[in-house]
């Protein structure tokens, strides 16, 4: 049974290393100032009849995945702030450290972060999944730890050095036994300058012998924050693909409307959970596009463009929006 700590601090582990059938994993994404270069990297670990702690490595730019493996043991949390040592890496919501070495890659560098962005959060929400925060056994749950924050610093991957001061961040995570059956998550930080975030995640949730479809999502316009989820009454208006790269996303929370038109752009592979074990395979994107509008009525609060957008989808989601 998770602590109250833990349910108001989702980014902290969730779990424990006497759980099985179990994976936790925290995603960051960096976008270089000029939206030129991009990565992310993705600590975790599974606890399974293949337990092991990894880190997973994305290149925005080629579409190509690296994973690095550990011992189940040289992962360490700390259980009062987010802060994660892994091998020679270190994760935290103020920076990363990494160094990283396989047959292919030599990884290493330090990036900073500062004026993160949280989620705002009270008694009834303590994250992205209000009050499902509080409902043991979800298959898969999810946690938004920085919205947007400012980077500082270097990569050097395989002695070709990228500089993405200047450039934004953001992080997530997902923990529990499995990804869904289906899903699309869409997320985007880097809309022309301008200080906006979104991220839409459409699932179908397993509930008590049943199911349902499901949905999170958050747009943030400077300091305001707007959420659009199963919990809070919001509607899936529409989720339809246009053509083979491009999905439109309507999502409504009376009186306002925020639609989300995706051109896919490149894909990487990715080694995703299933019982804990981190043996099923997903495409994700960093360098897709997004097309943003919010109306209240016939006004248009805001409309913009988004680059370097994190994308995901499996064909069956589109199943359940005929």
């Amino acid at each position: 049974m998770r602590s109250l700590r833990q349910i108001y601090n989702p980014d902290l582990f969730q779990g424990s290393f006497k759980k099985r059938n179990y994976f936790e994993g925290w995603y960051f994404k960096h976008v270089s100032a000029d939206t030129g270069n991009a990565f992310a990297v993705i600590p975790g670990i599974s606890l399974s009849d293949d337990a092991h702690s990894f880190i997973q490595y994305i290149d925005g730019n080629k579409g190509t995945t690296s994973y690095f493996r550990y011992l189940p043991e040289e992962i360490h949390f700390n259980d009062k702030t987010f802060e994660i040592h892994l091998g020679r890496s270190f994760f935290s919501d103020k920076e990363i450290k990494l160094d990283l070495e396989n047959d292919e890659h030599h990884i290493s560098g330090n990036i900073q972060y500062s004026d993160v962005n949280r989620l705002p959060k009270h008694i009834l929400r303590p994250g992205i999944m209000g009050w499902y925060s509080f409902v043991p056994g979800m298959e898969c749950n999810h946690g938004v730890l920085s919205t947007g924050h400012c980077l500082e610093g270097k990569i050097t991957v395989n002695r070709q050095v990228t500089d993405y001061s200047g450039g934004r961040g953001y992080i997530e995570k997902d923990w529990g036994t499995s990804f869904p059956e289906s899903w699309i998550w869409l997320q985007c930080n880097n809309f022309s300058g301008e200080d906006v975030s979104v991220m839409i995640s459409v699932a179908k949730i397993p509930w008590r012998g049943s199911w349902f479809m499901g949905f999170i999502s958050f747009l943030r316009i400077g300091k305001r924050t707007k959420i659009f989820a199963t919990y809070n009454g919001a509607k899936i208006i529409k989720l339809k693909r246009i053509d083979d790269n491009s999905t439109e996303i309507i999502l409504a929370k009376a009186p306002v409307l925020m639609t989300a038109t995706v051109t896919k752009k490149g894909s990487g592979t990715l080694k995703a959970p299933s019982m804990g074990l981190m043996d099923s395979i997903i495409k994700e994107s960093l360098n897709s596009e997004v097309a943003l509008e919010l109306k209240s009525g016939n006004k248009i609060l805001f409309s913009g463009k988004g680059m370097r957008a994190g994308y995901e989808e499996t064909e069956k989601i589109f199943d359940y929006f005929q």
